[in-house]
């Protein structure tokens, strides 16, 4: 014999949808924070090679607003997870894969960045903004983003 759900069990089953949705939408937020410091650093260093260089410690500590053991430390996770390399007293470099992940960052920055100075907002506090942005926008709504900019550009 078939059952037949009824209302009750039906809103239970809403219910536990809404919580199961909420839970995946805080363990993407986690995730990106994961990403975002390492993505940072990246992007950072692959801006202070490109216009001076080299990147040091000294230089990142200064432009993050960190210390030196900070950048230190963090330095050691990028190199675990292969994103650069670095000897003591030496620069530091971005492997391939940190390449491909400073690429990725400062391209979704850029995005949301173009976005936002679309929208009206000042450039100095679009840049800032976008900063944030950036970490936790989805790949869906950055294509929409590359779309509607896509279009503005093709009707000037």
């Amino acid at each position: 014999m078939e059952r037949i759900e009824t209302s009750e069990e039906n809103g239970v089953d809403d219910a536990q949808s809404r919580v199961r949705e909420q839970a995946e939408q805080f363990r993407r937020v986690r995730e990106a924070h994961q990403t975002e410091v390492a993505e940072d650093y990246v992007e950072l260093i692959a801006d202070l090679i490109e216009h001076t260089g080299e990147a040091r410690v000294v230089d990142l500590a200064e432009r993050l607003g960190v210390t030196n053991a900070t950048v230190n430390n963090t330095i050691q996770r990028l190199q675990r997870d292969g994103f650069v390399t670095s000897r003591p007293y030496r620069s530091i470099f971005l492997t391939a894969k940190g390449r491909e992940l400073a690429d990725m960052a400062s391209d979704r920055h850029r995005t949301v960045r173009d976005f936002l100075i679309h929208l009206g907002v000042d450039p100095a506090v679009a840049d800032a903004d976008a900063e944030g942005i950036e970490h936790h926008v989805s790949d869906a709504t950055l294509n929409a983003f590359r779309a509607h900019l896509r279009r503005k550009r093709s009707t000037r």
